[in-house]
């Protein structure tokens, strides 16, 4: 089930919240919350086996397995002293395993194959969606437990929950057990929360159906063909529209998630900060897909030693940091060159571009170059294969017709949209923060608000009752 659905939008959502509603009227606040954390507990597990029963019971088995770690970790640490590290390494395998079980076998299986030329004839291995995101949060809470930075959580049910919650279950932003822990067990919901919440899930919905979907069916058309017969122009039409399409995608998917979180009380963390305003590729990083980045930093980078044992230490520790990220992201060796090509980029950074970037008075130019490796580094994030990115990548810079042209990938409703996602993607929002902040207090200026939100809406339901082409990028992970 996706968020961008009519059985999401008119039949799942509006019962959960009608029955989270109806449970705030209970009056003993144990009961209530009891109640509550039940119907969303629920609610998760029917919207997570909407993708296939199969991928719920692989789901229930992470649950199952991280909570039985947590619980002998903290045993443990209170009677086995010794064996701690030894359950704790068992939990990490035990996590990393369901990872390249279900992500890797495949691409493995597919070298080896090629390599002896043969074919094994092995059922192929289905990937459950999202179980990149829900076994790093599971994953994240043993660790803090280890560390003893959260308490061992005893309820099962909760943990359940906090692993499962549906607004953020597939596609993250990736929360941390520790600032949800008192949300699971109590939190305050409020009409001006709930109405946030809407606002930023409507918001969120426009993101994904207006611009990312109309957009994303310009790449599609782009990345289906050989590159050999792009023009220039329509590799750079195709990998333009790809960028759009992947942000407002993601951050879009993002924003619907800490609005359906707002909804039933829950703050989770921010995501996105505007990215393709960075100027540098290290500000990127702050900027896009916060959560994982701050994963990757707590439990990887400050592990191996950060920037603490000197700085071919450190440079090491960025590079091993994003040939992981490359990695999580998928099994094609595209992922593994994208990750390893960012690793490159924030070195050299460390070691003498980035105090340049900071000296240059000519922001534009630190914004141009920064836009230029982010652009061309999605060619590896979208192409199907190494081979294909290169010549693709090629195309753009060989300054020839080809026999696909402009006119022949993007008609003039895409233009607009495109021109649209590229303006709002942060230069609207930098030019007119000072008035938003004047104004957005403001009655007319909230009654304005409310009018272009029901036409929003209304505009993503037409659009996707007169359109198949719905895709969430990151589900794939």
């Amino acid at each position: 089930m996706v968020f961008s659905s009519m059985t999401f939008l008119w039949i799942f959502l509006p019962i959960v919240l009608l029955l989270n509603y109806c449970f705030s009227f209970i009056k003993n606040e144990k009961v209530k919350f009891l109640c509550k954390n039940i119907n969303l507990l629920v609610a998760s597990l029917v919207f997570y086996a909407g993708g296939g029963f199969w991928y719920l019971l692989v789901m229930l088995g992470s649950i199952t397995g991280n909570y039985l770690f947590a619980l002998w970790v903290n045993h443990a640490d209170k009677k086995y002293v010794k064996y701690k590290k030894v359950i704790f390494a068992f939990a990490l395998i035990f996590n990393l395993g369901i990872l390249f079980y279900f992500k890797y076998t495949n691409f493995f299986i597919s070298i080896i194959e090629n390599i002896a030329n043969m074919n094994f004839g092995l059922k192929e291995v289905i990937l459950p969606i999202g179980i990149s995101f829900f076994t790093f949060q599971a994953m994240s809470y043993v660790i803090d437990v280890y560390l003893g930075k959260v308490q061992c959580q005893k309820n099962f049910m909760l943990l359940a929950l906090y692993v499962s919650l549906f607004p953020q279950l597939v596609a993250g932003p990736i929360v941390k057990y520790s600032d949800v822990e008192e949300q699971l067990k109590r939190r305050t919901e409020t009409v001006d929360k709930f109405t946030q919440g809407i606002k930023r899930f409507i918001y969120g919905l426009a993101k994904k159906v207006i611009v990312a979907n109309v957009v994303g069916q310009v790449a599609e058309t782009v990345f289906s063909n050989d590159p050999s017969a792009l023009g220039t122009g329509a590799a750079w039409i195709g990998i333009l529209c790809y960028s759009i399409q992947i942000y407002f995608d993601f951050s879009g998917y993002s924003d619907m998630a800490i609005g359906l979180g707002k909804m039933f009380g829950f703050e989770f963390v921010e995501n996105f900060n505007y990215p393709y305003m960075a100027t540098s590729v290290q500000n990127f990083w702050r900027r896009w897909h916060i959560s994982l980045s701050s994963w990757f930093k707590e439990y990887v980078y400050i592990p191996l030693g950060g920037n603490r044992k000197g700085k071919f230490r450190t440079y090491i520790n960025l590079f091993i940091v994003f040939l992981l990220t490359g990695i999580w992201h998928g099994a094609n060796f595209t992922f593994l060159l994208w990750g390893v090509f960012y690793g490159i980029f924030l070195v050299i950074e460390r070691l003498f571009f980035g105090k340049w970037l900071q000296k240059n008075k000519f922001k534009i130019a630190n914004w141009l170059y920064t836009m230029l490796v982010v652009i061309l580094l999605w060619v590896f994030f979208r192409a199907p294969d190494v081979l294909y990115a290169f010549r693709y990548i090629g195309k753009m810079f060989d300054f020839s017709a080809g026999t696909i042209s402009i006119p022949q990938t993007i008609n003039l409703w895409q233009w607009f949209i495109l021109l649209m996602g590229m303006l709002f993607c942060g230069p609207m929002q930098r030019a007119f923060s000072k008035l938003y902040a004047k104004v957005k207090d403001k009655t007319w200026f909230f009654l304005v608000d409310f009018c272009f939100q029901i036409l929003l809406l209304v505009l993503c339901v037409v659009l996707l009752i007169n359109s198949t082409f719905n895709p969430f990028i990151y589900f794939q992970f």
